[in-house]
């Protein structure tokens, strides 16, 4: 009935995000397995009909999905995980065909930001999340339509990605007792997102958040210069400011 005002503006508009909104409580709030699987049903025909609501323009709606989606692949109920894992794959493929079958850049990203936000929230990562990402590969690995573009490689990165921020994870937790262990290990998976800058700045707030509970005050203002440094370089490169009079790779403070 709303189609068009839904459309207005490329779906970002307040209707779109109220209506988004309704369907994301659904899955906030517990639900049946049976109730899930048609909440998923309406959740693909809303992102086959709204595309552009999730993959252009702002990426709110795409981050907060993909957020909801991977708390559901980890599920106690295997058929939500099913359900789940296949509304997962749908919405990369939808990327996919909207990049005109180039690339999944907008999902791939926001898929990392939600599994590094979850593995604080909800601890993600156990058998019953990695047989998720199983049911993912094997979608991408049976879709006959697809064989001939790169899109089962890029799925294949993407949830080898995943399960790398997943490892990573579990040697901090090893090594939280170790201060300085654990933000070498922060260091490394940050610096494995150089070509990612939001990646790289969530892994430098996380950084410095841990120096600042240990008192480390000059190291904790350091991550934060380089995150300011990360952001000044993106302005720049956007047009949007002159500021930066430097790169961010030559950043060297030294705090006395």
């Amino acid at each position: 009935t709303f189609q068009r005002q839904l459309q207005q503006s490329d779906c970002q508009n307040t209707l779109m995000k109220k209506v988004f909104d309704t369907h994301m409580l659904f899955l906030q709030i517990n639900q049946s397995a049976a109730a899930l699987k048609h909440v998923f049903a309406a959740l693909r025909l809303f992102v086959g009909k709204f595309p552009s609501a999730f993959f252009q323009g702002q990426a709110d709606l795409c981050g907060s999905l993909c957020y909801e989606i991977l708390k559901c692949c980890n599920h106690r109920s295997r058929s939500t995980q099913m359900e789940a894992s296949a509304l997962l794959y749908f919405f990369m493929r939808k990327n996919f065909e909207f990049n005109k079958q180039k690339s999944i850049v907008r999902s791939h990203l926001q898929l990392i930001k939600a599994v590094s936000q979850l593995i604080a929230d909800a601890g993600i990562g156990g058998s019953r999340f990695q047989h998720s990402l199983a049911i993912i590969n094997n979608f991408a690995n049976g879709d006959k339509q697809m064989k001939n573009v790169n899109f089962p490689a890029e799925v294949k990165d993407l949830t080898k990605r995943i399960r790398t921020v997943l490892m990573a994870t579990a040697q901090m937790k090893e090594h939280e007792k170790d201060p300085e262990m654990l933000v070498d290990l922060q260091y490394s998976l940050a610096n494995s997102y150089a070509s990612t800058p939001e990646l790289r700045r969530t892994w430098l707030e996380s950084m410095a958040k841990i120096h600042a509970r240990n008192g480390d005050l000059s190291e904790a203002a350091m991550c934060y210069i380089h995150i300011a440094a990360l952001i000044a370089e993106y302005l720049k490169r956007r047009g949007k400011t002159n500021i930066l009079k430097t790169s961010y790779s030559s950043v060297n403070i030294t705090v006395e």
